[in-house]
């Protein structure tokens, strides 16, 4: 078993039948088609019966040849002539007036046509009926072929790995190492069975892959298929999956069956919530055509049969969505998640789509990776790609780094959009509302730092400002919300500050304002309310999105969320009202600047800052939080105390 060589699997479907019918036809019609259109008589002229008498007495005729009623004349001069006599007629009944010294020196040639005659009649008979033959045997022939699809539309549509077409090595997949060594140790178990068998170790009977969206997780199967010496069977769950019910079950069937003749082998199935949800839930009842698929994929992975050696893998994005019973040990024994690259794994990832790409000497690819957070590994590789295009257009032989920071406002922002142009007064609040956001990031010290400040569109937005993180962070604090929170009003205070009203470029900010202040009192806890978390998530999600969230409280909780809601977010209007009206005067001259300008990077936007002022800032802002913590604490007191009882 450990010396089996690499299968080699080639789906091939050879229909002799029908390309012998084609050939068949074909050389009916080309030898048709000589008969009728001879090319050897196109240059032959044809002459009358009066004429080669004629020139027959004068002495122009060389040589006759006789096929049948045919005469082939060759004269003096070479030429080449034809004719027909009557049927019964000989050569000498028609030279009888021809002198005889003339006659001598006329050479007469008969060639038998029996055989030729009997061809072409034959041809000619039977072609009609030949055709028609072939007619009806290439229509039996498709029916056939539609009753072969029929009968096999409950056969699987898995397709085999074929290692010589395309290898993914692990050495191609960058990132993700704890996932990788629980896929390695997979396929030394497939190439050493006995390693593991001979300490009474019993192989996996399903690897369940989980990620993000674009983490790698097909990549990194088919790494497996390329690493394995094994047969690697890739099907999607989409294709399990049809209009009449039973079919998906039977495709499981057969999927199954086929694994197990080629045993030890892998299974893929790629995006298994297609048919792995929950049971129960669908309105279908327990004839639901998904279910019954599902009740198969459980019979087979865990049934009465033992020792398949069939490993089956498995994709994901949403395994909160999956049944239970597929997720238990002995179906799913190992879950592998795939996480979001951090900055060393971007980096390696850039460097893998880098490869067959001519990459200049001045680009930094930790550089790059440090300006991408929160991107997958498809979300690289398409910045690579983009990058490429756009050195592509500008006809530069190498990719250089200034083509990759243009990739990711692109990929992140949306393309420049050139043609849209402002008024003078659209311009100039559209400065204003994002040195605003600029200027609180800032000053406030729980914010990213802010890496670009436009006012040339991109996407829908019509001006930018970009953060950018200097670190990759998995926790976020209460402290660090109220900073993004004045970050975000930023905008709405400038406005209405410098113009005295708010216009509709606002209402993105205040929508992501509010969403996240109501995150923060129920699903985070950081609110007067205390550790409580209101609403149930991901409750019987494949329902519809509106009835993920279920509502665990009454209507006075809700009233005071929406309380607790509305004083997070005036908190946070108060803190950047106070921030933009204390540096009025600079909000100005960055704006000035931005309008001349378009665009300020990080370096030129910090030259307008000085170190003193922003540790004042820095302390005014914990001065006030001690300010607000102690009114808080005397409003718990007071609270605490009237509820004691009155003696």
């Amino acid at each position: 078993m450990d010396d089996m060589p690499p299968p080699k699997f080639k789906l091939q479907n050879r229909k002799p039948g029908n390309s012998f019918i084609y050939l068949v036809i074909i050389a009916l019609l080309v030898a048709a088609a000589y008969i009728i259109f001879n090319p050897g008589s196109s240059n032959v002229k044809k002459i009358t019966l009066d004429t080669f008498v004629s020139e027959a007495q004068t002495g122009e005729i060389a040589k006759i040849v006789v096929k049948g009623d045919r005469l082939d004349l060759t004269m003096m001069d070479n030429s080449q002539q034809y004719t027909y006599k009557e049927a019964g007629e000989t050569v000498d009944d028609l030279l009888k007036n021809v002198p005889e010294q003339v006659k001598k020196d006329i050479s007469v040639d008969v060639e038998p046509t029996d055989n030729q005659d009997f061809w072409i009649n034959l041809l000619i008979t039977f072609l009609p009926f030949l055709l028609l033959i072939g007619f009806f045997a290439f229509m039996m022939r498709q029916a056939q072929n539609s009753n072969n699809q029929a009968l096999s539309f409950g056969k699987s549509k898995a397709r085999v790995y074929d290692k010589e077409k395309q290898r993914t090595t692990f050495e191609d997949v960058a990132g993700a190492k704890e996932a990788k060594e629980e896929l390695i140790e997979i396929v030394d178990f497939l190439k050493n069975p006995t390693k593991y068998t001979s300490m009474g170790a019993k192989i996996p009977k399903g690897v369940l892959l989980v990620g993000a969206p674009g983490t790698g997780k097909t990549l990194l199967a088919r790494a497996v298929a390329g690493e394995a010496n094994v047969p690697f069977f890739n099907i999607s769950g989409s294709e399990f999956v049809e209009m009449f019910v039973g079919v998906g079950a039977s495709r499981v069937r057969d999927l199954f069956k086929r694994a197990k003749r080629n045993a030890p082998c892998i299974v893929f199935i790629d995006e298994i919530d297609a048919v792995g949800r929950q049971r129960g839930a669908g309105l279908g009842g327990g004839h639901d055509e998904r279910e019954q698929t599902l009740n198969q994929i459980l019979t087979e992975m865990d049934g009465f049969e033992k020792d398949t050696n069939v490993i089956v893998m498995a994709a994901t994005n949403r395994p909160d969505v999956l049944d239970p019973a597929l997720l238990r040990p002995g179906r799913f024994d190992r879950r592998v998640v795939v996480d979001m690259p951090d900055i060393a794994d971007r980096e390696a990832i850039l460097r893998v789509h880098a490869r067959n790409k001519p990459i200049a000497k001045n680009v930094d690819f930790n550089k790059v990776a440090q300006q991408t957070p929160g991107f997958a590994g498809a979300d690289l590789e398409n910045l690579m790609n983009e990058a490429a295009i756009l050195a592509a257009r500008q006809s530069k032989k190498q990719i250089e780094m200034q083509d990759l920071e243009s990739s990711i406002e692109k990929v992140v922002m949306g393309p420049e959009r050139k043609s849209r142009i402002l008024s003078k007064e659209e311009k100039k609040i559209t400065a204003y509302h994002e040195v605003g956001h600029a200027l609180v990031a800032q000053l406030l010290p729980n914010c990213d730092p802010v890496h670009k400040v436009s006012v040339v569109s991109r996407g829908m937005a019509l001006g930018v400002t970009w953060f950018m993180p200097e670190e990759d962070k998995h926790l976020k604090s209460k402290s660090k919300f109220e900073d993004e929170l004045c970050s975000l009003l930023g905008g709405y205070i400038s406005e209405i500050t410098f113009f005295g009203e708010m216009s509709t470029g606002a209402s993105n900010d205040l929508e992501k304002a509010t969403s996240m202040a109501r995150s923060m009192v129920t699903r985070y806890g950081m609110s007067d309310l205390g550790p409580v978390i209101f609403g149930e998530q991901n409750n019987e999600v494949f329902l519809g999105r509106d009835f993920g969230h279920v509502r665990n409280y009454s209507e006075q909780i809700a009233a005071q969320i929406d309380e607790q809601v509305e004083k997070i977010l005036k908190k946070a209007e108060d803190r950047t009202r106070q921030i933009i009206s204390t540096h009025k005067p600079k909000m100005e001259e960055i704006a000035g600047v931005l309008l001349k300008k378009e665009t300020i990077n990080r370096k030129e936007f910090l030259k307008f800052f000085d170190k003193k002022e922003d540790k004042d800032i820095e302390k005014k802002r914990r001065k006030m939080e001690e300010l607000n913590e102690e009114g808080q604490q005397d409003a718990q007191v007071g609270e605490g105390e009237s509820d004691k009882p009155k003696k």
